[in-house]
């Protein structure tokens, strides 16, 4: 199981046609998956919304300082330059102009412009709403001079405010403390829809995952259980248990976590750059300026990543495979006293896990703290020159606190990126292989108009049948026999003759590859596999019990009354151990029915048979580990089981099958004698010696 973990291939690069067949499995929920784009949109652009709030509420309610400019004074194209201007700001042949506004013009421009006299040094700062305010009114009616005053707006340089006493400066500014109180209001109901679209977002795309890993993991089981034997015999349990649980699970994080987060991440990563080009086109170019180290970092960081991880998923695939092999293993490993050995072994599993983890853990702890130090960089080279524009007054102070927040919200993307694309790889090497089991077709071929199979006689015929698990090594070669309707024949041999394969070939567990199977007279190949089965079945020497009740092992999930369930269990003597469990049939069973004895699971696998009630019944060495006093106990049973039915009986014990209708000798996938226990014992042939053998080895018992 190890080696097989070894071999997996754990990363795979993003594939076109993967992507474009896992998105098939999208469609039954596309609308709610667009829904859930649609609400981490909304929540992006809300989280976005969120800084130009704070540098609108800065720069108009809280530091709403205006320049003015002498128009008569301004150069045509400057004018130009400038934009609309509102004509409310205008008294007389000066211009009042916010101090964001007049990031249009260069520095060296302004320096122009105050060496013309056009632009004057002072802050200026406009009132609105003073008339609603009858303080504000007393305030500007005692001292006039201070004020400037059209048609509502009231201007007054910022040395005379801040001259005021801190009641007339209150009063003055009723209009902001207003503005201050609505911009909170949005702030909150903004955040507040950010919160409720991330919730949307998260929930619906987490249904969409998981709707599409149940459709998936459905498929995938449903496949796996119509496969041939061939196929699962060739495969590792682990191998077929981690296709439909761990790889399928990697598909739901590609759909509820990485498809969101990288989707989510681009978004926030342009919606950033656009809002500080529209901010500030200056100020963003010194913010792009500190990016081009972070992208080589990042991608660095991508390859050093991708290696380091593969290392961590092989360490632990080889731990697990080792421990599932040694737990399963365990009572081999107590037999033969190698716990120290197994300890020693899984060390050294344990330690390469140990140092695959640590070496992950370097690249993320190197990482990070990089990254750390670039948005730092960046952080400071926005407040430098930041800085130095709001006091050249090409930036106002609301948008620099603007670049501060979003130039975060840029950082966190870029981590979030780089380990994004490592669990992208992985949900692509997962899908691959999930896709690689449903693509294969190892199926029992179904007939394309099968026949109807009701009424069963049990007459059953082989002709000529070869068979070989494997090309070259023959289990079968050219066997032919007959067995009547109601007729109950024995097969014998020794280990490796073929025995159990007829029961397999029978049920169309395995197919053949040269001659014919018949049922009544018809190619068991003409039959669908289920309604074969349904009319053809087993009991094995090595029984399954599944984790259920009793009553539900009996049924198998078949609608089979109580009261058969009941028949079957006293048919078979079962309920001489089952109405001493603690509930009866409704008893819960362990895992493989480990709370169960050997012969108690034998029993009760008799009870299951008899329940579905088969027309023709194969006991394959199914009394070979039951003790003498359970087999006495099921003897009469068998009886009354095999009566009226066509019964194959293999068996090992040749004393189960004295009264046999007729007994077939099978050696080396040949039949090699036929006739009845007396006729095949008086012909001292291979039979006889197998008996005789037996019968020695038994005899001191």
């Amino acid at each position: 199981m190890s080696d097989y973990f070894e071999s997996e291939d754990i990363l795979k690069s993003y594939d076109s046609a993967l992507m474009r067949r896992l998105l098939k499995y999208l469609r039954p929920y596309l609308a709610v998956f667009l829904l859930s784009l649609a609400a981490l949109l909304a929540s992006s652009a809300g989280e976005l919304a969120l800084p130009v709030i704070v540098q609108r509420t800065v720069d108009a309610h809280i530091l709403p300082y205006h320049r003015g400019l002498v128009v008569s004074k301004l150069p045509a194209d400057q004018l130009e330059r400038l934009g609309k201007l509102d004509p409310a700001l205008r008294i007389g042949d000066i211009q009042y102009l916010r101090v964001s506004g007049l990031g249009a013009l260069s520095a060296l421009e302004k320096d122009r412009l105050r060496a013309q006299g056009a632009l004057l040094e002072p802050n200026y700062l406009v009132l609105r709403g003073y008339s609603d305010s009858e303080a504000a009114r007393r305030v500007m009616a005692s001292r006039p001079s201070l004020f400037r005053t059209v048609d509502g707006v009231a201007v007054i340089a910022e040395q005379d405010f801040r001259s005021l006493k801190p009641g007339e400066r209150r009063a003055l500014r009723a209009d902001d403390f207003r503005g201050l109180a609505r911009a909170a209001v949005w702030f909150f109901l903004v955040l507040a829809g950010v919160l409720l679209f991330t919730f949307g977002q998260t929930y619906l795309q987490a249904y969409v995952g998981q709707m599409i890993m149940k459709d998936l993991r459905t498929e995938a089981f449903d496949h796996t259980v119509g496969l041939s034997l061939r196929y699962l015999d060739s495969q590792p349990v682990g191998r077929l248990v981690n296709r439909i649980t761990n790889d399928v699970e990697t598909v739901n994080e590609l759909f509820t976590s990485v498809l969101p987060s990288l989707l989510r991440d681009f978004v926030m990563m342009g919606g950033v750059l656009v809002a500080l080009t529209l901010l500030n086109p200056r100020l963003a170019l010194v913010t792009l300026a500190t990016l081009p180290p972070v992208l080589v970092l990042t991608l660095l960081f991508r390859s050093r990543a991708r290696e380091v991880f593969r290392r961590v998923r092989q360490a632990v695939s080889r731990l697990n495979g080792f421990l599932a092999e040694h737990l399963s293993g365990m009572r081999i490993v107590q037999l033969f006293v190698r716990e120290r050995f197994s300890l020693g072994q899984f060390r050294e599993r344990n330690d390469r896990l140990l140092e695959a983890n640590l070496g992950e853990m370097y690249v993320f702890a190197t990482f990070r703290p990089l990254v750390d130090l670039f948005s730092t960089t960046s952080l400071a080279a926005i407040i430098y020159f930041g800085g130095r524009f709001v006091l050249r007054d090409l930036v106002s102070l609301g948008t620099l606190i603007a670049f501060l927040n979003l130039i975060r919200m840029f950082y966190e993307p870029v981590m979030d990126l780089s380990e994004k694309y490592n669990i992208l790889q992985s949900a692509m090497a997962g899908s691959e292989r999930v896709f690689g089991l449903l693509d294969t077709d190892a199926r029992i071929p179904e007939p394309a108009a099968p026949k109807a199979l009701e009424a069963v006689r049990g007459a059953i015929e082989f002709e000529r049948v070869s068979f070989a698990y494997k090309e070259g090594e023959a289990v079968l070669r050219d066997l032919s026999f007959r067995v009547k309707a109601g007729e109950t024949v024995a097969i014998v041999g020794y280990t490796g003759a073929g025995k159990t394969t007829i029961t397999s070939l029978l049920t169309r567990l395995w197919d053949i590859q040269s001659g014919s199977i018949r049922l009544d007279g018809t190619d068991i190949r003409e039959y669908s596999t289920a309604s074969l089965r349904r009319r053809v079945q087993s009991v094995l020497q090595d029984v399954f019990i599944f984790s259920g009740t009793v009553a539900e092992n009996i049924r198998l999930g078949s609608p089979i009354s109580d009261e058969r369930v009941r028949q079957a269990v006293e048919l078979v003597r079962a309920d001489t151990f089952i109405d001493r469990l603690p509930g009866g049939l409704e008893a819960r069973l362990a895992e493989r029915g480990s709370n169960l004895s050997m012969g108690q699971r034998q029993l009760l696998s008799f009870a299951r048979v008899l329940a579905h009630n088969p027309d023709v019944l194969i006991l394959d060495e199914a009394t070979g580990n039951i003790d003498t006093e359970t087999e006495k106990l099921i003897q009469a049973a068998l009886v009354a089981l095999l009566k009226g039915r066509t019964s194959l009986v293999i068996a090992h014990r040749l004393s189960t099958i004295r009264h046999a209708d007729r007994i077939l000798v099978l050696h080396k996938g040949e039949l090699f004698e036929e006739g009845s226990h007396a006729e095949l014992i008086a012909r001292q042939g291979m039979y006889y010696n197998l008996y005789r053998l037996q019968y020695l080895d038994e005899e001191p018992a």
